[in-house]
């Protein structure tokens, strides 16, 4: 179950990353600005999230909904140690619930990760 979510929380990052150098080349290279990217930014971090809980939910094989839950809840447990011992700075309520509907993201990813890579057949 552990491997099951690090997989999907490496995935996530993995996206982000990925995402973020795109985002950084087309904002450097045209004249695009942040406030512009933002709805498609936030698009892209649930779909990442989303992916995220995929895997973690195709490699566990059952329980869809805590492997999507656990992965949502220690990238969330991640970014919040970055962002608290990093920068000083708490979440603010707006936070709260972006990272609340990130876990239940990666829990529906999670689920759907499961039913689609078999799951665990029971006779």
């Amino acid at each position: 179950m552990g491997t099951a979510i690090l997989y999907g929380v490496s995935s996530i990052f993995i996206l982000a990353i990925v995402s973020s150098l795109i985002f950084s080349i087309l904002l450097r290279f045209s004249s695009l600005n942040e406030s512009s990217l933002k709805y498609v930014v936030m698009a892209i971090s649930f779909l990442s999230i989303f992916i995220g809980g995929f895997i973690s939910g195709g490699k566990g094989k059952k329980q869809g909904w805590l492997l999507g839950g656990g992965t949502g809840l220690l990238y969330t447990a991640i970014v919040f140690l970055f962002q608290y011992l990093g920068h000083d700075h708490l979440f603010s309520l707006k936070d709260w619930i972006y990272y609340a509907c990130f876990i239940l993201t990666s829990m529906m990813g999670g689920i759907l990760g499961v039913n689609l890579s078999g799951g665990n057949k029971a006779s």
